[in-house]
């Protein structure tokens, strides 16, 4: 999209994730980075782990020991795309998000999920791969 939307906008620093702290305080992200770190604690934390949410999360481990088929697939697309609709509202436009979940060529014992979405401030379409 246009760098000058993209300047127009604050500057605003959000905490990195995983947290680390450096001598200076803790490591920060920029809003596209941030947005996903978000998608990773969506797909990484089960449904539960959080004490004043626990519905947040879409519990990826669960599936570990899954076969690796289409039927996998659907069930992991329709329950993490209904999680990031609700964990990344206001940030990125709902109707945009897709995602698509598989294996990657040569490596059937793998999970390939690929989230695309158009950020919502920014009208800017980002796609990140996640291998589980």
């Amino acid at each position: 999209m246009t760098r000058a939307l993209e300047t127009r906008l604050p500057r605003v620093r959000y905490m990195r994730f995983p947290f680390e702290m450096t001598k200076a305080g803790a490591r920060t992200s920029e809003r596209v980075d941030h947005i996903r770190e978000q998608i990773m604690q969506v797909i990484f934390t089960s449904p539960g782990e959080r004490v004043f949410r626990p519905e947040f999360g879409f519990g990826a481990r669960r599936y570990v020991f899954e076969p690796n088929s289409a039927a996998l697939w659907e069930a992991v697309r329709g329950g993490l795309q209904g999680s990031l609709v609700e964990a990344l509202a206001g940030e990125v436009d709902p109707k945009t998000i897709r995602v698509t979940v598989g294996a990657p060529p040569g490596n059937p014992e793998q999970l390939l999920v690929t989230v695309t979405y158009v950020l919502a401030a920014m009208q800017k379409e980002e796609s990140h791969a996640f291998r589980l």
